[in-house]
């Protein structure tokens, strides 16, 4: 019976296994379903750091209202809301963004900015109030909660344009913001409990409310600006460096106010004042 001798690459050296063609299903499982590799499930460092260090910030302005510094307190509640803007650019500019990510961030505003203004707004001042303060610090602390867990929820039908009530980081900074500036003219929380309760119960009632507040997520940083725009910009920086806590609490007592200016605009207009749905709401109005 015949037999025929196996087929050799040039030189009698066989075809070296590392650079065989791979079997269909092999690279099927390696691209994916779409022809594209699937995005390995591990913790990506760099933008969680930033959240951590913004929990850290939330945690450290606890323990500094537990003892009375009432200043690096509301401090460090500011700095958390530079930190937790930078961690999802960080990770959408090296294309790190993760599920994991997006969860661990939520936590952490609520610690920053759900539990940490509670607690340091009733330390100062609605500890003197009995159940009145401590009630208006728990609304604060609930709606800093559900706002974020509606936030998560809703993210995908939302207008991006706004936010869809009063966002944590700046009720936050409105509670904090008026600690930092009250103690830094020496005035007393005792002084100033019924202003305290009503600044409290506003940020925490208006976080959950439907209002829209401007999110700034169109400004596109890459597009070439005017120079004017440049200029207001270095002149806000020196307004903010010359007495950071009365222009920062006036700053987010605008932004705090501007969410109902747009909703009686858009009222007026008689444009939908909901953000919910917005694909929806549009082929209405082109009908």
């Amino acid at each position: 019976m015949a037999t025929f001798r196996r087929r050799k690459t040039k030189g009698g050296i066989p075809f070296p296994k590392s650079l065989r063609r791979p079997k269909a299903s092999a690279q099927l499982d390696e691209a994916g379903q779409g022809g594209t590799r699937r995005r390995s499930r591990g913790i990506y460092l760099l933008p969680n750091a930033f959240t951590t260090a913004a929990l850290f910030c939330g945690f450290y302005a606890i323990v500094m209202a537990m003892n009375l510094k009432f200043d690096y307190a509301s401090i460090a509640i500011f700095v958390a809301m530079v930190l937790d803007s930078l961690d999802g650019r960080v990770a959408r500019m090296t294309n790190t963004q993760s599920e994991f990510g997006a969860q661990y961030d939520s936590l952490s505003d609520m610690v920053s900015f759900g539990a940490a203004p509670a607690l340091v707004v009733y330390e100062w001042s609605l500890r003197g109030m009995g159940k009145l303060g401590w009630l208006a610090a728990f609304v604060y602390c609930a709606g800093g909660a559900l706002r974020l867990a509606r936030f998560n929820t809703n993210i995908s039908v939302v207008d991006k344009r706004y936010f869809q009530g009063l966002p944590s980081p700046a009720a936050a900074a409105l509670v904090a913001g008026f600690v930092w500036l009250m103690d830094d003219l020496r005035f007393a929380g005792t002084d100033l409990s019924w202003a305290a309760w009503v600044i409290t119960l506003y940020a925490g009632i208006t976080m959950v409310t439907n209002v829209p507040f401007y999110s700034f997520k169109d400004v596109n940083f890459r597009k070439p600006v005017p120079f004017i725009a440049a200029l207001l910009v270095v002149v806000a920086l020196v307004a903010i460096s010359s007495d950071p806590s009365k222009v920062l609490f006036g700053l987010f007592v605008l932004y705090g106010l501007s969410g109902y200016g747009v909703y009686v605009w858009r009222r007026v207009k008689g444009r939908p004042v909901s953000i919910v749905q917005t694909e929806d709401e549009h082929g209405d109005d082109a009908h």
